[in-house]
């Protein structure tokens, strides 16, 4: 999609009209519910009569959030006049202009529309940020995965979009905007992706193609590796599969000198039976296919990160990767592992299997000595049942890491919320036989988890871990998240890298 920034009077129904000048042009155009005498809504009756407002009340247009009324045009350009409602002023943000913007493009796109003219009221707003979720958004929201449908159905797609009143300074963010949501794209794929395709050699391979692509380095490590590394909590979860493992390690460079080293690690489960806790119906075992959501976020990232090559910036990328499958040779509950720390951990629940490859995974990210560590894993349904399916929990050790992945959160479009490291909830984990147990107590699971995980982190180093599995599927079109595999955490981890913010 070709992107532009067009400085415009967005009040001049004339310009307006200019703006979209064929007919296979829409023209879309934000309307806030407050102010009757906006200058987008002055332009709108110039352009299309003084009758608007008795066709607005006869349609019943209140220009609340998300809101979207078409009207298509038989003679003249352009050819389809979309409003889309953005809600009361004092309410307007970001999260609101990817709303109105994801509307925009799904109606113009269905209207047959190639090329679409947006002009919202973002005056407020900072000007590039804006220009940058409105851009994200309008791809995004065109997603259409058909990859296993015998029968594809054809998927409209926007040639180019004009992001109308912006100045041209504010094109310069539009140039992370393909990347970032081709990297977004490859973790909905992964997601969405059947088991028996997202293996872990997928996954593995997945690594393989942006290293070839975009001259980043792919080390893979197998079983005989991972057990010369002593990583047993790893090799207890995957030794129930007959699948093999894969330690991905993917590492991408800067072409200058490296000020800044950060490490990204994901959650890797293909495929997440529970083991002898065997997940059953009612937790929807046929979704345990996302239990890749972090490791799919962290590809997809990279993906975009070796692209884009943030200056001074070195990148690694982790996954321990593998299923948790029922077998004769699979881990016992009540099973004593001993991590790559030294660690021994008593399993009493084999379907708290992720913290335990996460163990390993950061204990092996830790011994490259970033400045900051961060993991992302489908962890915890506490995390669920706290926050809901829209945001995801983050728990860190460091106010800096975490405010800045916060505010990289917002410029995303990814509501992140701060949760507590209770150090007292720590008690819970303390078993009989070995120096820990992988679950605690139900109350404050999601926070267990996490203390869980610090355990397997170098003391003092900035650490944040991000609980995702909440959002990242949608059984329900979340504006530029269509239904199904969101991708989440994608757009978080490229801004918060590629922003500079300090650990």
């Amino acid at each position: 999609m070709d992107l532009r920034c067009v400085p415009m009077d967005l009040s001049r129904g004339a310009d307006l009209a200019a703006s979209a000048p064929t007919a296979s042009d829409a023209l879309a155009v934000g309307l806030v519910s407050d102010q009757p005498k906006q200058p987008l809504r002055q332009a709108l009756d110039e352009l299309l009569g003084p009758d608007l407002a008795a066709r607005l009340e006869q349609r019943r247009f209140k220009a609340k959030p998300g809101e979207c009324l078409s009207f298509e045009r038989i003679a003249g350009s352009p050819s389809s006049v979309i409003l889309v409602g953005m809600g009361a002023v004092a309410e307007l943000d970001l999260a609101g202009v990817r709303r109105a913007s994801a509307a925009a493009a799904k109606a113009a796109a269905a209207a047959g529309c190639t090329q679409l003219a947006l002009a919202l009221p973002i005056e407020a707003l900072e000007p590039g940020a804006a220009a940058v979720a409105m851009a994200e958004a309008a791809r995004l929201s065109l997603y259409s995965d058909q990859r296993f449908k015998g029968e594809s159905e054809p998927t409209p797609q926007l040639q180019r979009l004009d992001l109308l009143g912006l100045p041209e300074s504010a094109a310069s963010g539009l140039n992370a905007v393909a990347a970032t949501c081709a990297g977004v794209e490859l973790a909905r794929q992964l997601v969405a992706a059947p088991p028996n395709v997202a293996t872990p050699q997928h996954l593995a391979d997945s690594a393989a193609a942006i290293a070839r692509t975009y001259g980043a380095e792919l080390r893979l490590l197998e079983r005989a590796d991972c057990e010369a590394l002593g990583m047993g909590a790893y090799l207890g979860v995957a030794q129930g599969s007959d699948l093999p493992l894969k330690f991905i390690h993917l590492i991408s460079r800067p072409t200058g000198p490296v000020t800044r080293r950060v490490a990204l690690v994901g959650k890797g489960l293909t495929f997440d039976s529970g083991g002898y806790n065997l997940n059953t119906a009612g937790s929807q075992i046929e979704m345990m296919k996302y239990d890749m959501g972090g490791s799919a976020a962290v590809l997809g990232a990279m993906r975009a990160i070796a692209e884009l090559k943030p200056a001074g910036v070195e990148v690694h990328m982790i996954v321990a990767s593998c299923e948790n499958m029922i077998s004769g040779g699979a881990v016992h509950p009540g099973d004593i592992v001993t991590a790559s720390n030294g660690k021994t951990i008593e399993i009493n629940n084999t379907d708290a299997e992720g913290r335990l490859t996460l163990a390993d995974a950061l204990v092996y990210a830790c011994k490259l000595k970033p400045d900051a560590v961060v993991d992302l894993a489908t962890l915890t349904g506490a995390c669920v049942i706290a926050l809901g399916e829209e945001m995801a929990g983050l728990w860190s050790s460091s106010d800096g890491l975490a405010n800045a992945l916060l505010e990289a959160g917002r410029a995303g479009g990814e509501p992140l919320w701060r949760m507590p490291l209770r150090s007292s909830y720590k008690e819970g984990l303390k078993s009989q036989f070995a120096d820990l147990k992988n679950t605690g107590p139900r109350p404050g699971g999601a926070i267990t988890a996490a203390l869980f995980l610090q355990d397997f982190v170098a003391q003092g180093l900035p650490w944040a871990h991000l609980d995702i599995a909440g959002p990242v599927w949608s059984d329900k079109d979340r504006g530029s998240d269509p239904a199904g595999a969101t991708g989440f955490g994608v757009r978080t981890l490229v801004q918060w890298v590629c922003s500079g913010a300090p650990a």
